[in-house]
């Protein structure tokens, strides 16, 4: 249980400090200031127009596709501990939810940037799904 425990965090900061600059292009981190307070940094490499495409097509969909399917895998190991009572193994599938969880908030944010532009993109689609459904509906009755 500790060698799982113990390869999760190498994972976690595998993909978080080489496989996201290499592959993708992200980092983030926190820093503290000499205040003491905390501030998370989300960087996206800017891509020149000089510059040879460091990252393919291919490689981008494979990052992504791992860190969303990973989390999705330890949600899954989650209730399957958690519904076979097998409560010693919470502690590792818990530690697998957050470390995976972390990594792709974390890379979400890079990707799409500040917060309110995460919450505004989400309005925004929100909105643009219930306009097509209402279009759909005002369709259907007037045939």
């Amino acid at each position: 249980m500790v060698s799982i425990i113990l390869l999760l965090s190498c994972d976690f900061w595998a993909v978080k400090n080489v496989t996201g600059r290499l592959m993708v292009g992200l980092r983030w981190w926190n820093q503290v200031d000499d205040d003491g307070k905390s501030h998370w940094v989300f960087e996206a490499r800017k891509a020149s127009a000089q510059r040879k495409k460091v990252s393919s097509e291919a490689e981008s969909r494979i990052f992504w596709l791992g860190l969303i399917t990973c989390p999705i895998i330890w949600v899954i190991f989650a209730f399957s501990a958690l519904f076979s009572f097998k409560v010693k193994w919470l502690a590792v599938v818990t530690m697998g939810v957050v470390l995976q969880g972390a990594n792709l908030y974390g890379y979400i944010r890079c990707k799409v940037g500040s917060r309110t532009n995460l919450t505004s993109m989400a309005t925004s689609y929100l909105g643009r799904q219930f306009l097509r459904q209402a279009v759909a509906k005002d369709d259907q009755a007037a045939s």
